[in-house]
Formats: C-alpha cells, sequence, structure tokens
C-alpha cells in the first residue's frame, strides 16, 4: 500500500494507516473489506478481475466466488454505493470490477491531521447525501458508559429510540433508512443514539432493560430534552413503552411503529408455542455466532418481506457492520424475554400505535394488544408485509401523515 491519502466524494482513504473517514470522521470497517476498496481505489485506472482481487486479498484464487460477492457489497455499503447504483464501484460484465469515482491524491499525513482534528473536536458533523448534516456527540450514562447521539435537522424535537442495530456514522448510507431521515426531520429536530453494545457507543456487556433506559435518560439530559415526543420501532418499541411508563413526566406522546409489548418466547402462549420460539431462538443465536450469511439473509427477510433479495444483502451487511456476532445474539435472546405489558397499562400519555397488516416479523396481533393496554391510544394499520417500512410502498407516505398530523396535536399553532 502506497503513502497517499485518496478522497472521492466525503471519503479519505489512507491505506498506510489503515484509515477510512467519512467527513473526517472514522468509519469502523473490517480488515478484508479494507483492503479490498483500497486495492479497487489504488488500481482504479484498470477494470480488476474478479480472480485478481482473490490472490491478493484472500492470498488464494481457490476462495469461492460468493466470498468476493458478499465482500464487494460490504464495500459498497459502506461508501453508500448499490449494485444499481454503482456510483464509485462499476461492475464490469464478465471481466470484474472497477473504482470510478472521481479521485483526488494528498499525501497520507493529510487523513491523520484530519483525524485527529475529529478526536479533538467534541462533535463530529456528517454530511448527508441530501446536504444535511448530522452532528454526532457523546455522552455518558450513569455507570460511565459511552453512548453515540446525533440530532438531525431542526424544530421540535422527535426522540427515537435504539433499535436493532444502528450506527451513527452508516445509517444515512444504507437505501433502506435514508427516507426515515427525510421524512421524520419534516420541520422537526430528530434526536436518536446509539445503543450500548453496538454501533459507535461502547460496545459493553450490558443488555438489560434498565439500562437501555439508562442510554436513553443520558441522551435526553444530553441534548437538553425535559419533555419531548418518542418515537419506537420494531424492537425500540418496548423500550419506548418502558421510558414512557417510568418517566411519564418526560415524554409528551408516544408513537410506535412495528413494536410489541412481549417478546416471542415471553409472548408463547403454550408448551408448543414455546418450544417453537425457543427452537427459533437457537437457530438464530447459532446463525449469528457462525455469521452465517444464508442465514442472517432469511432473517433480513423477515425484516423486508415486501421488497427484494437485494435489500435482504444490505441490510444483512449493514447488521455485520454495526455489531459484534456475539452482542447481537445476545440482544436477540434478551428481546425475545422482553415483557412490558405491565408497564404499558400504566402508560398516561397520548399514544399512536402503527403496524403493518401482513408483518412477519412482529404479527398484527401485538400492535392490537399494545392498543388495548394503553389506554389514551390509537391504532392504524397499514397495507404491506415489511416489518420496516420502505420508501417505495404506499404504507410509507401513509405513516409518515398518520405521525405528524398525531405530534401537531400538542404543538398550538400546527396542523
Amino acid at each position: 500500500m502506497g503513502l497517499e491519502t485518496y478522497r472521492f466524494g466525503q471519503f479519505d482513504l489512507d491505506p498506510s494507516r489503515g484509515l477510512l473517514c467519512y467527513d473526517r470522521l472514522p468509519i469502523r470497517i473490517k480488515p478484508q473489506i479494507f483492503a479490498l476498496l483500497c486495492y479497487l481505489v489504488e488500481h482504479r485506472d484498470r477494470v480488476v478481475s474478479p480472480r485478481e482481487l482473490l490472490e491478493v486479498v484472500w492470498g488464494s484464487e481457490f476462495v469461492t466466488r460468493a466470498a468476493l460477492t458478499t465482500a464487494m457489497r460490504a464495500v459498497r455499503l459502506t461508501i453508500g454505493d448499490t449494485g444499481r447504483q454503482q456510483r464509485f464501484i462499476r461492475t464490469v460484465q464478465g471481466r470484474g470490477y472497477q473504482f470510478i469515482a472521481a479521485t483526488t491524491v494528498a499525501p497520507s499525513e493529510s487523513a491523520s491531521a484530519a483525524v485527529a482534528a475529529t478526536t479533538a473536536a467534541p462533535t463530529a458533523a456528517v454530511e448527508t447525501t441530501r446536504g444535511a448534516r448530522d452532528t454526532i456527540r457523546f455522552c455518558r450514562t450513569a455507570d460511565g458508559t459511552r453512548v453515540a447521539w446525533a440530532v438531525t435537522g431542526s424544530g421540535p424535537p422527535l426522540v427515537r429510540t435504539a433499535n436493532w442495530l444502528s450506527q451513527m456514522d452508516l445509517e444515512r448510507t444504507v437505501p433502506a433508512f435514508t427516507h426515515w431521515f427525510e421524512g421524520l426531520t419534516r420541520g422537526r429536530r430528530l434526536i436518536r443514539y446509539d445503543e450500548r453494545g453496538y454501533g459507535l457507543s461502547d460496545w459493553t456487556t450490558g443488555f438489560t432493560l434498565e439500562e437501555w433506559i439508562e442510554d436513553l435518560d443520558a441522551v435526553a439530559d444530553a441534548a437538553g430534552l425535559d419533555r419531548f415526543p418518542l418515537l419506537g420501532v420494531s424492537q425500540g418499541g418496548p423500550l419506548a413503552v418502558a421510558y414512557a411508563a417510568r418517566r411519564p413526566e418526560r415524554v409528551s406522546r408516544l408513537v410506535l411503529n412495528a413494536a410489541y409489548a412481549r417478546g416471542r418466547i415471553a409472548r408463547a402462549r403454550d408448551v408448543a408455542e414455546h418450544d417453537e420460539a425457543d427452537l427459533d431462538l437457537k437457530l438464530t443465536l447459532a446463525g449469528w455466532h457462525a455469521q452465517d450469511h444464508s442465514y442472517q439473509r432469511f432473517f433480513g427477510s423477515q425484516f423486508f418481506a415486501g421488497s427484494p433479495p437485494q435489500r435482504w444483502d444490505e441490510f444483512t451487511s449493514y447488521q455485520k457492520r454495526s455489531v459484534s456476532s456475539a452482542n447481537g445474539a445476545r440482544f436477540l435472546e434478551e428481546q425475545s424475554r422482553l415483557d412490558v405489558s405491565d408497564l404499558a397499562r400504566q402508560i398516561s400519555c397520548p399514544t399512536l400505535i402503527v403496524h403493518s397488516r401482513d408483518d412477519p416479523r412482529v404479527p398484527v396481533s401485538q400492535a392490537a394488544e399494545l392498543a388495548q393496554l394503553i389506554a389514551d391510544s390509537r391504532l392504524v394499520l397499514l397495507d404491506g408485509r415489511n416489518h420496516l417500512l420502505t420508501a417505495d410502498e404506499p404504507a410509507w407516505p401513509r405513516f409518515l401523515d398518520e405521525l405528524h398530523a398525531f405530534l401537531a396535536e400538542e404543538e398550538p399553532g400546527r396542523g
């Protein structure tokens, strides 16, 4: 590897120091994926064959092409590219790959200076695809855990609880998630964070509801928020329910999407359902511990059942970037046993519950249960099969309309 820094888009790539930065913010990247990106950038003047990449990056041409395909998806995910867009890496059918983005070269010291400036600063700004900026900050919980949080947009606050995996510096580069930022920041200031155990927060060993509430407390305090509306999506739903019940003085309104009160094992009604849920959990844990791509792809399909397989692969790659296999497995196990149904009965703030009718990950019966448990709640059912809503389905604009109309009710002069 040379001693130059390569700049393309908002990225700085320094092969000699093992650094990839996005708008001066270092990005975590696996060594093999980093090596693959470096080789493509350094040989951007030509098409590089799969055989050459396998020999140079893996040290063998006997590694399967599937490994290269998976790694290439991970590279594209890291730099915000896709197999369809190909803004950075072009696939030349039958020949290989070529890095095609406009690239400037500078001495390696420029990248190290950028990292030093980022390390010295208390905050870091990440530019998004539409020119808005995420201000990433760090705060500490009562037990000393460092939690990464970010602010996007301006206006009245909306806090989104952490849900199944995130990473502050990568989330907006994933096509499956970009529309969430555009929709949720419509006249609002979105506050979100990486929960302890993944993303840019400390990869600690704590995985309890009490610790997750502590994370959210720390972020709300750091953002200077006394009272705010709270959004819980998917696995962030039980946390949002618990927080609204435990902190009624802080939560003005609650929005739940694709949420549940009880995890799959906790809601098993009989021995057969419990055994089925337990078997599903064991298979999931085995798949995560082994980093089995086929299983993780199946896992991704449960989140995007109404989307093409390409989205499952994007989601799978993003998960692998955001958390260790051990922590991912522990999160899944803890979430399957969560039961906040008693806490749901204690919620006193107005609550909006939105759920897709044919959600395969969390059945619609869970939304109905939440609506029965929370006194001041309203239930909206959407047509669709995706657990996480996508930009190209009719349910998405409906969800945004319901959410913003609901939040506007607490603000005089809005709505």
